[in-house]
């Protein structure tokens, strides 16, 4: 499979067991913001919160501080920051640090929005960034279990600002429980 980006639409090319190839069009649908001041004040809020979170991250080795901060559907924010050790595999990215925690501090909550920044320590960090694909599949997950969308706030530590109505627009073709029925 081939994932070729054009604009906020992907095609993807398939190849099948009998080495036919078929392309499938995908899109979604974002909003772009100028900046955070274009937000709704709660929005705006959440987003200063994954922001400043950022500088509590521990990632000596890649320099690279995210930063999450959720409102749940309780009216309540959680937020966590990636985590990062010596032996890769075994980094945990800020958004499922902040699922993990969301778990064992409100169970049985849903989040309802997620803003994600990030600071490097090394580089630019002015433009939106996205989660990682396993960060796709865990919040593929928390929807799925709660039947609730998240909706997605993404940012730098300024500029910028993209907004997702749903992060399972994020994953398409996502593995879900209804693939092992």
């Amino acid at each position: 499979m081939t994932k070729v980006p054009d604009g906020n639409e992907y095609f993807l090319l398939f190849v099948d067991s009998k080495n036919e190839s078929m392309i499938q069009h995908q899109s979604f649908e974002y909003e772009v913001l100028a900046s955070a001041r274009e937000l709704p004040a709660d929005d705006a809020q959440l987003l200063q919160q994954a922001r400043m979170i950022t500088k509590q991250s521990y990632a000596p080795y890649s320099q690279f501080q995210v930063g999450a901060a959720a409102r749940l559907t309780n009216g309540q924010t959680i937020t966590g920051t990636n985590q990062e050790n010596a032996s890769y595999p075994v980094s945990i990215c800020a958004e499922r640090v902040l699922l993990s925690a969301l778990a064992s501090l409100y169970p049985g909550v849903a989040v309802a929005t997620m803003a994600i920044s990030f600071r490097h320590l090394k580089g630019s960090s002015q433009h939106p960034i996205s989660p990682c694909g396993m960060c796709r599949q865990a919040l593929v997950e928390h929807q799925f279990h709660f039947k609730q969308a998240i909706r997605l706030i993404l940012s730098g530590q300024d500029g910028e600002v993209i907004v997702i109505q749903d992060a399972a627009t994020l994953l398409p073709l996502g593995f879900s429980a209804n693939d092992m029925r």
